[in-house]
């Protein structure tokens, strides 16, 4: 589960979309919170929209949000036996799906909020069940199957006469059934723009997972490197404070590198542990030198 926030205020003062994701049938929920959401409101909805529908997972993954830790996790989950397990610092890999949908929600409420930037809330029950109707390209079927063998009843078909999809003219001469006009019309409108929304959702899903394996196919790792017991390497400050970094200097003249450290083994738990993504090897300026083909040529 993560949050994504920086959306519009709606009516409710609502800017953010709290997502729970289940990883094994890829269903999503999708809740509209404000920003001052706190632990206690967390698990207010984890036990209103995961845990009255599905009961309680094993697990759930989280990030280190002080909404989803301290007395999220030590009350709720301690007593109902859930284990709550917090991904790597600078590592969003290991809650990766539910960051996947998080881009999808993000790119789908941002061409949604371009046309009606105070009306996301309404939009969200849709973006949720497109989301959830989906085939997975992971398990190859939509989430909505693999949670409960079957798949949801669609009703809100275009009245196309001679359509086979939902009866076609039955549903044309349904909607004729309903009177006055006036309330027949607003009902047509209404439906009408559903289908658009979910339309206009399943076009922009498609667009953003499209965006997302080229961006990703592209980038690949940018570390791949591996280091042992003893190696020398330097740390990578933008996560530390100006203070561990360097006394004098302004936070934009601060040295992006500090180090070098001695890797070692971890034996002491109090003992700070680093994403290897922000090490570099240390390079010994003295062996560099020795080795510069060129050499400094001095004159006699």
């Amino acid at each position: 589960m993560d949050f994504v926030f920086g959306l519009p205020p709606d009516a409710a003062d609502n800017t953010g979309v709290v997502i729970f994701v289940d990883r094994l049938s890829k269903m999503a929920h999708l809740v509209a919170v404000p920003d001052t959401i706190d632990g206690e409101g967390t698990t207010s909805l984890f036990l209103d929209r995961v845990f009255r529908q599905h009961g309680l997972p094993e697990a759930v993954v989280s990030d280190r949000d002080p909404r989803f830790t301290g007395k999220f996790r030590t009350s709720i989950f301690a007593v109902l036996g859930t284990r709550l397990d917090k991904s790597t610092a600078d590592h969003p890999q290991t809650d990766g799906q539910t960051e996947r949908v998080n881009r999808v929600v993000e790119d789908v409420l941002r061409n949604i909020c371009a046309e009606t930037p105070k009306h996301w809330r309404a939009m969200l029950p849709l973006v949720e069940f497109a989301l959830n109707n989906a085939v997975h390209a992971s398990t190859g079927y939509t989430p909505f199957y693999v949670n409960g063998l079957s798949h949801p009843r669609v009703p809100l078909t275009p009245p196309r006469p001679g359509s086979g999809l939902s009866g076609g003219k039955k549903f044309a001469e349904r909607l004729a059934d309903i009177s006055p006009l006036a309330v027949r019309k607003l009902v047509d409108a209404f439906l009408s723009t559903r289908l658009s929304v979910l339309r206009h959702v399943r076009d922009s899903m498609a667009e953003s997972q499209d965006k997302q394996k080229e961006h990703a196919d592209a980038k690949g790792r940018s570390n791949v490197n591996c280091y042992e017991v003893g190696d020398l390497v330097l740390l990578n400050t933008k996560k530390l404070p100006t203070h561990a970094v360097s006394a004098g200097f302004k936070t934009k003249l601060c040295p992006r590198f500090i180090g070098p450290f001695k890797v070692v083994t971890k034996k002491m738990r109090s003992r700070p542990v680093f994403y290897v993504g922000l090490l570099k090897p240390y390079l010994d300026p003295a062996r560099l030198a020795a080795s510069d083909p060129t050499g400094a040529v001095t004159s006699s």
